[in-house]
């Protein structure tokens, strides 16, 4: 969009046609707001390398050029691509347990698995 395309319409709303295309998805039961370029940590995708391409097909809601875009639930057609960039561990969690005066003690630790992934693309069909 060039830069005179705002004159006609008011000013106030001008800025909204500049804006990122963002992105509601839902992955691994979590729900997250994205835009092209976006990292983040998710838990692992199974069966993945560093360098793949996932797709999320679950997008709830995308906004294009301050046009908001609604799913009940998902958006048919609409697809989020994501690349990931590494798969690693996170950091130890320590589960202690105690009872008093008991001489009862656990200490467990669990380190989840994590994959982090760039967002490449928001496509609508």
């Amino acid at each position: 969009m060039e830069v005179g395309a705002c004159k006609n319409s008011l000013k106030l709303f001008c800025w909204l046609a500049f804006l990122p295309m963002k992105a509601t998805i839902k992955t691994q039961g979590s729900q997250f707001t994205v835009q092209k370029g976006d990292k983040l940590s998710l838990n692992r995708f199974p069966d993945t390398n560093e360098g793949d391409q996932v797709k999320i097909d679950q997008v709830l809601m995308v906004v294009d050029e301050g046009k908001a875009t609604f799913g009940a639930p998902t958006i048919e057609g609409a697809t989020v691509t994501a690349k990931i960039l590494e798969n690693k561990k996170d950091k130890k969690i320590i589960i202690f347990k105690k009872k008093r005066r008991q001489g009862y003690k656990r200490r467990r630790g669990h380190r989840q698995h994590l994959s982090v992934v760039e967002i490449e693309s928001i496509d609508l069909k």
